[in-house]
């Protein structure tokens, strides 16, 4: 796990700008604590940080292979958990390895195959290769987007890097946001390809992107197909546990120390659980790390979203599978401290508006990192099985609209009543989340003879693989690699999205209720506690203190009439959120908040050009 970068300019010679790819660099010393290399060549530079995982003394980068034609070199970010069946299948065909690591593999496989490897890996990875055979800079992102990847286009060539913040440490790249910027930081639409910086983009997830001196060329290797489904119920749970005792098998494999996310939910306790009994067969102990809030057990208030604290059901698979446990105990101090919030906008590039649960997280993995560098999650399971209430709301359901906003708009409120009215109207979110609902379901496919309620279903569940899980997977992978902790999603191995995205959802909640084909494969590992637990987001602080906190904090910055924040957020509405009097303070006024300082932060740390017009 690292983070990359580089600079491609067919009309200059890069060696004079060695300063500035350097300064590229540095920016993701955070990604890569444990080494940086840059290499440069005529019209193409590059730049890598790394976090050692696999064969920690071979794999540096950036890696290159000489030809009678010209170097090749690779910037390589994320692992490729086949790598060593690729690496017998390179050797068979005249290979040679100096290193252990999935790096030099990858490489190789470019060798071999061409733009044609990525059908090959199974991982999650963001690559560069510098074909100087040909002059052309190739660009890779595996294909649920788990690793994030951006490029901005010069006039002559092209900027990228894993972060945004790569890019804009080059003088070539805008500090801008334009209209559509601030809409996609106000909507959760996760509109492929958009970056929020004017000018800049993602690359998108299974996409490979071609730049040489004819431009820049786009294909896609990998989309979310609709293909039938025949097995029967038992052989679908049957192989979907086949499935999930490979993919973990697969993402133990480390160098550095592991250990899982657990979070005492269906998703999590199901991978530490099959990650226990696989690991105790090494003679070998899980370590588990789970988040909790100080008082948070004694003072739980249950409500729509979460009825049940997490900490029970967190012991209850500690103790069913021996895993050498610790909770991650955070006050409110620490959620509202606005370093804290600065280190978050930080690590995103761009205020994204989850408030404390951005700070937990991150935070969460601070603890981890100084124990462990490899941990698994039980992100996205929710996705790929259908765990969320949108999922079982008759509105959600059929809204012509993303679910989870009719969702967010029921249980949390809208943030974007903070905007001053005219710049919301100029924004126009309504408008701009009904164009995009509408593009991200022009191209799915239907089944022939597919009903009409399993195809809505199939709609809502390609939704959320193809868009709402970019925007959780970009969180995690921000808050974790911020802290040097690379986080696997063993749930987003492609083979297992593809194969339950398939099938009915009839039989995915086939007893009822959400996610019964992974509650029902994982059964026999699993506590009763936790089997028969009512799935519970990702907890958040009920304490009114974190409240309290944000509207001192408002206050300082209502005492700055002058901050270019209020260019955004009417000020008016940010000083009745701020002296509301109210110790409970509601959800969608603490959502507004915590936005409002979130943009303010961002501001003064990036001061980008508002084109708001």
């Amino acid at each position: 796990m690292c983070g990359i970068t580089g600079w491609v300019s067919f009309d200059r010679d890069l060696r004079a700008s060695a300063e500035t790819l350097n300064a590229m660099t540095q920016t993701m010393e955070c990604r890569g604590p444990d080494d940086r290399g840059t290499w440069i060549e005529g019209p193409a530079a590059l730049g890598h940080r790394r976090l050692a995982i696999i064969d920690l003394p071979g794999g540096r980068q950036p890696m290159t292979v000489g030809t009678p034609d010209g170097n090749v070199a690779l910037v390589y970010s994320g692992e490729t958990y086949n790598y060593t069946e690729l690496r017998a299948e390179l050797a068979a065909l005249g290979h040679e390895f100096r290193t252990d690591s999935d790096t030099e593999v990858v490489l190789h496989g470019y060798l071999e195959w061409g733009e044609d490897l990525p059908e090959r890996l199974n991982g999650m990875y963001a690559f560069a290769v510098w074909d100087g055979r040909t002059d052309k800079l190739v660009m890779i992102r595996d294909r649920m987007g788990i690793k994030p990847f951006y490029f901005y286009e010069t006039p002559d060539g092209v900027l990228f890097g894993s972060e945004p913040k790569a890019i804009l440490a080059n003088p070539l790249a805008a500090r801008r946001v334009t209209l559509d910027g601030l809409r996609e930081l106000f909507t959760f639409v996760k509109t492929p390809g958009h970056a929020v910086w004017d000018g800049m983009n993602e690359v998108e997830p299974g996409t490979v992107v071609t730049v040489d001196r004819a431009g820049l060329r786009q294909r896609a290797y990998w989309t979310l197909e609709t293909r039938p489904h025949t097995d029967d119920q038992e052989t679908t749970i049957a192989h979907v546990r086949e499935l999930l005792d490979d993919i973990v098998r697969r993402q133990l494999v480390s160098d550095v120390p592991r250990c899982t996310l657990l979070s005492g939910g269906l998703d999590s306790s199901a991978m530490t659980a099959i990650a226990a009994d696989q690991l105790a067969g090494q003679g070998e102990t899980v370590r588990s790390f789970a988040v909790d809030f100080l008082g948070q057990a004694e003072n739980f208030v249950a409500d729509e979203l979460r009825g049940t604290p997490d900490t029970p059901f967190v012991h209850d698979v500690a103790q069913a599978s021996g895993t050498e446990h610790q909770d991650i105990v955070l006050d409110s101090n620490a959620l509202a401290d606005p370093e804290v919030r600065a280190r978050v906008i930080r690590a995103r590039d761009v205020p994204a508006g989850f408030g404390d649960m951005d700070a937990s997280l991150y935070l969460l993995f601070k603890a981890i990192r100084e124990q462990s560098t490899v941990a698994l999650s039980g992100e996205s399971a929710d996705e790929v099985f259908g765990g969320y209430l949108q999922f079982f709301d008759e509105e959600a359901r059929n809204a012509d609209a993303f679910p989870w906003l009719v969702s967010m708009g029921k249980h949390m409120g809208d943030d974007s009543d903070a905007l001053r009215p005219e710049l919301s109207k100029r924004l126009d979110l309504e408008g701009y989340t009904a164009d995009s609902y509408a593009e991200a379901v022009r191209d799915i496919e239907r089944l022939e003879g597919e009903s009409d309620f399993e195809f809505r279903m199939r709609r809502i569940c390609y939704l959320h693989l193809t868009r709402f899980v970019r925007v959780l997977l970009d969180r995690k992978d921000r808050a974790s690699m911020a802290v040097g902790l690379e986080v696997r999603v063993p749930f987003c191995d492609h083979r297992l999205v593809e194969y339950v995205y398939n099938t009915p959802w009839s039989l995915k909640s086939f007893d009822g209720r959400e996610k019964s084909l992974l509650r029902e494969a994982t059964a026999d590992v699993l506590p009763a506690s936790v089997y028969d637990r009512v799935k519970s987001p990702y907890p958040s602080t009920q304490d009114p203190k974190y409240a309290l906190a944000l509207q001192e904090h408002a206050k300082d910055l209502l005492a700055k009439p002058s901050h270019r924040v209020f260019e955004i957020v009417d000020r008016d509405r940010l000083s009745a959120l701020a002296h509301r009097e109210s110790p409970q303070i509601m959800q969608a006024s603490r959502r507004g908040l915590e936005r409002t300082l979130d943009l303010a932060l961002w501001l003064d740390m990036y001061d980008p050009e508002l084109v708001l017009d």
